[in-house]
């Protein structure tokens, strides 16, 4: 099956930024989501939305460090829509921080969320692919996986993580599951919000005028998503033009 149309294509981290950009462009396309984040009112308000313009839509509340979230997202495409085609794992968080500050909660949170959120992803979705003979991960990652600056340690950790776990998915999915990451840059979106230092999260901010917004990111992602199914694109990086 290649295209969006008719694809049924579940979201973390659905509620605002990537996730929601990628909901509306995929649901401009056809696509039936199944749509999971911690923010049910967020995605309650999204889903209106989306149904609003004719999409076909559900959505649960998912905090992707708790094992059994992803895997209630998983079964709720299938019990909604009797199948899922693409898991798109794009939950995440990044309250940076300089490794002397010793936000170790921190730390912990951004490995929880990053990595062991993907993996419980994985853990929800594989056995289904396998069963039905085919299927797609799409991970958000970061271009932190390939590059960390000071303050972002941890954060570039849990994503160069990222990278290896979906590379090393790909290579043992076989031929008919598909593994994509897609790797931003910097992206106009709250991210800068949970940054715990008011110095830090202010310069930050002053750069966002160099920022892509979230729809730059979500259309590399459908463009993952829409080839055929013997197209396999594995990684994309999306950056802003002005970032080094």
């Amino acid at each position: 099956m290649s295209g969006i149309e008719g694809k049924v294509v579940a979201i973390t981290g659905a509620s605002s930024g990537i996730g929601a950009a990628t909901a509306r462009l995929l649901a401009e396309g056809g696509a039936k989501l199944v749509l999971g984040a911690r923010r049910e009112h967020r995605l309650a308000a999204l889903a209106d939305e989306l149904r609003d313009k004719g999409c076909e839509v559900a959505f649960t509340s998912v905090d992707v460090t708790r094992r059994a979230d992803p895997a209630r997202l998983v079964a709720l495409a299938r019990d909604h829509f009797g199948r899922l085609d693409v898991l798109v794992g794009n939950a995440g968080i990044g309250p940076v921080s300089p490794l002397d500050d010793l936000r170790v909660d921190d730390w912990d949170a951004m490995i929880d969320v990053n990595v062991k959120g993907l993996l419980y992803g994985i853990a929800a979705a594989l056995p289904v692919f396998r069963e039905q003979g085919h299927g797609q991960f799409v991970h958000t990652v970061s271009t932190a996986a390939y590059r960390t600056v000071p303050t972002m340690a941890v954060y570039s950790a849990s994503k160069v993580a990222a990278r290896t776990l979906t590379e090393g998915l790909r290579q043992e999915a076989g031929p008919s599951i598909r593994v994509s990451m897609v790797s931003p840059g910097f992206v106009a979106t709250d991210f800068v919000d949970s940054v715990p230092d008011a110095d830090l999260r202010a310069r930050l901010n002053e750069s966002k005028e160099d920022a892509i917004p979230p729809a730059a990111v979500a259309r590399a992602i459908r463009f993952a998503i829409e080839q055929p199914d013997d197209v396999d694109v594995n990684e994309i990086v999306v950056r802003p033009t002005a970032q080094a």
